[in-house]
């Protein structure tokens, strides 16, 4: 199967469903390909030549393209038309049912979206388009906002979710759609938004990029106001084709509001399009909150859990031992290890063995967020997993003496969630993500009741609930404006006795009433500076900003602490007008070798009367750790069993980049699949033979690439080649 750029796009949440093959229909088979030239004058050709192929639709607004239905004998010609770029065909998944919660049935601390509409507003008359997996329309909280929608998987006007007799059944979009407008037992933040949804993702949640664009596209044709994609890939990069489709859009008047990721706390870890420079990229707050803990007591020794989705809360009430796997685990805390095995799988079978609770150890040194949700049959005991160095501890405590542990709780105040991707942006080092909203425990719709997510899935359409209401309230503000107004507003969160690092929280956490009321407005208040490389370099950014108040308004920068090797060029006071507007310079000049090499960031402030403004600021000095391969895929061309395709995309410019293959058991060499002498910045793609790729197999890929400095750069994936 050939993708646009090769990269699945996946819906951030923070729960991962087992994904099998389900075959398609055998008399119709939908596919949307991507071509040179005019779509129209390709559209007349197919509809000439080919007439069992029926052309559904025609894209020319973000990328040019046309959506095909027809039996696969017939679409399998299509792939010699000269005029076709690639073929992009329908993936299929098929296995349970996804969970449902109950609106009785939801956690304690749950999150309810209405909260954050700090308001009077609702907003009426704006249009929101959910680009997702679909939107159960039929929900009684839903279906009197629903106006319209298109499925770009099935290729017709029915955007449901995916049901089970489809594949694997979808949720996600039809959460989202209930954060943003949801009118009955919840609310949304705006309640009387208009709905617009679009089936971009099919079943498990997935589908390629040019379905997302296709969905973008129908979404601007039908003249929505906001647009949320709370969906994504691992590829940091600005210049990726939903990035750009996403910069086209809001070109084109459209408020585009991105999830900035789920795969923090990490930097570099934001994927496009959440990436695209117009995008407003939003990351997730987590409230204030007792966390619990274990406390080995004779040890003084605390290990850290994280509570699985879908588990009943961690409230132990006294000690326990701990037991390892080949132990008795009755009336004891059973450590598990994270493996092939489900979690759900794991989780049940400890509890039958009368556990009281199971925490299951990561394979890899990070964190890791899992899920043992199920409906039919829910895990009763609390399920928690811990990291790979505490398993390694508890193992050796457990097999040589008996272990008991307690649970102790800490009070965490509201903070940047651990699981929200962080900046900055690769190539163009933009500050990302823009804003901060709520992402833990939000209580929305699902199909068949209600359910509480997290995720900055569930951030973003907080965000694009907002746009709404602003947009309710000032329908002569521009984007730009709108956009503007809510970083300027935004207030900073805290990281112990100073503020989260910009790549954390953009301007911060966004604030609708403040907003609307407000009366400076700075159009982008974030300034990224770029590389540094020179042994001296001065660099300048403009600001604009607009006085809205009735009277003149008299600003001044607060000089910043003098930093060996930075100096700053900031304008003295200076006054603006009742509604004048005014670029103003802030420079930076650098001197390399006087810094430490890497991303420095911080915050310039700007004051006005009594308010102080926190601008965010980044550059990169020479070089820096982030990624410079990502995104690799490999498949099969569309209707081809003997061409492969391939994808690769470099940040930074390369000499040459390899892929080896290893046996991901022995991890021993097997053969190398690929060699680029000529790689470049961006995309790299190409086709192989069967010959050429070799042995059909489960293998793991090192992906290593040779910089222009002579250093290397690698990461691993796992490939399965069919």
């Amino acid at each position: 199967m050939r993708y646009v750029f090769g990269v699945v796009c996946l819906i951030h949440l923070m729960f991962i469903y087992p994904q099998s093959l389900h075959a398609q229909d055998d008399t119709k088979q939908s596919l949307i390909i991507e071509v040179t030239g005019d779509p129209e004058i390709h559209k007349k050709y197919i509809e000439t030549h080919h007439p069992f192929v029926d052309v559904v639709a025609s894209y020319e607004t973000l990328f040019k393209g046309l959506a095909l239905q027809g039996p696969p004998e017939k679409l399998a010609k299509m792939d010699a038309l000269p005029f076709i770029k690639s073929v992009h065909a329908v993936q299929q998944y098929s296995v349970a049912d996804a969970p449902i919660t109950q609106k009785d049935a939801i956690p304690k601390d749950a999150v309810f979206a209405e909260a954050f509409n700090n308001t009077s507003y609702t907003g009426k008359g704006v249009k929101v388009g959910v680009v997702d997996t679909g939107v159960d329309y039929t929900h009684p909280d839903l279906k009197g906002n629903y106006v319209k929608g298109y499925d770009v998987v099935d290729l017709d006007e029915d955007p449901m979710e995916t049901q089970p007799s489809q594949g694997l059944p979808t949720m996600h979009g039809t959460h989202v759609a209930g954060i943003i407008a949801a009118d009955g037992e919840v609310k949304g933040v705006a309640p009387d938004a208009e709905i617009y949804g679009y089936r971009a993702l099919g079943p498990g949640g997935s589908g390629t990029s040019i379905q997302v664009i296709a969905a973008m596209e129908q979404a601007v044709k039908d003249g929505v106001d906001v647009m949320n994609l709370s969906l994504g890939n691992n590829v940091n990069g600005p210049d990726y084709p939903t990035s750009i489709a996403v910069n086209r859009a809001a070109e084109l008047g459209v408020a585009v509001v991105i999830a900035n990721g789920n795969n923090g706390p990490a930097e570099w870890t934001v994927g496009s399009p959440a990436t695209a420079s117009k995008a407003i990229s939003v990351g997730a707050t987590s409230p204030a909150k007792l966390d619990p803990y274990l406390y080995a007591k004779w040890d003084d020794k605390e290990i850290q859990i994280n509570t699985m989705v879908g588990s009943v809360p961690w409230e132990l009430d006294t000690y326990y031992k701990i037991a390892v796997e080949g132990q008795d685990f009755s009336r004891k805390i059973a450590v598990l290890h994270r493996g092939k095995v489900p979690f759900y799988d794991m989780a049940k079978q400890a509890e039958k063995e009368g556990a009281v609770a199971a925490i299951i150890v990561n394979n890899e040194d990070a964190p890791f967020q899992g899920s043992v949700a199920n409906a039919e049959e829910p895990v009763t005991i609390p399920v928690a997993s811990i990291s790979k160095q505490d398993g390694k501890w508890l193992e050796a405590k457990a097999k040589s003496q008996t272990l008991q542990l307690d649970t102790a709780y800490k009070k965490l105040p509201m903070s940047v969630a651990d699981f929200s991707s962080r900046g900055p942006v690769t190539i163009n080092w933009d500050i990302k993500p823009d804003v901060l909203a709520p992402g833990t425990n939000i209580v929305s719709t699902v199909p068949g009741g209600y359910q509480a997510l997290q995720g900055t899935s569930m951030a973003a359409p907080h965000v694009a609930g907002a746009i709404a209401l602003i947009k309710e309230a000032k329908p002569d503000w521009t984007n730009d404006q709108i956009i503007g107004a809510l970083k300027t507003t935004a207030w900073k969160m805290q990281q112990g006795d100073k503020e989260a690092a910009p790549i954390m929280q953009g301007s911060g956490v966004m604030d609708t009433d403040e907003a609307i009321h407000a009366t400076t407005i700075i159009d982008d208040p974030a300034l990224s500076y770029g590389k540094f490389t020179n042994y001296r370099e001065e660099k300048t950014k403009q600001l604009r900003i607009t006085n809205r108040a009735a009277e003149p308004k008299d600003y001044t920068f607060v000089i910043p602490k003098k930093e060996s090797g930075l100096q700053w060029t900031l304008p003295q006071t200076f006054r603006l007008d009742p509604g004048e507007e005014r670029s103003i310079p802030v420079s930076l000049a650098v001197t390399s070798e006087q810094l430490q090499e890497g991303v420095h960031q911080g915050w310039l402030t700007l004051e006005e009367g009594g308010t102080s403004y926190k601008l965010p600021y980044l550059f990169l000095n020479r070089k820096a750790n982030d990624p410079k391969a990502m995104g690799f895929e490999f498949s099969l061309e569309a209707f081809s069993d003997k061409d492969y395709s391939y994808h690769l995309y470099l940040a930074e410019s390369a000499v040459s980049a390899k892929v080896d293959l290893y046996d991901p058991d022995s991890l021993l060499f097997e053969r190398t699949l690929l060699t680029l002498d000529e790689a470049v910045t961006g995309d790299n793609k190409g086709t192989l033979s069967k010959r050429e790729v070799g042995d059909a197999g489960h293998y793991m890929a090192l992906i290593t690439v040779k910089l222009e400095d002579g250093t290397y750069e690698s990461y691993q994936t796992e490939l399965m080649i069919k």
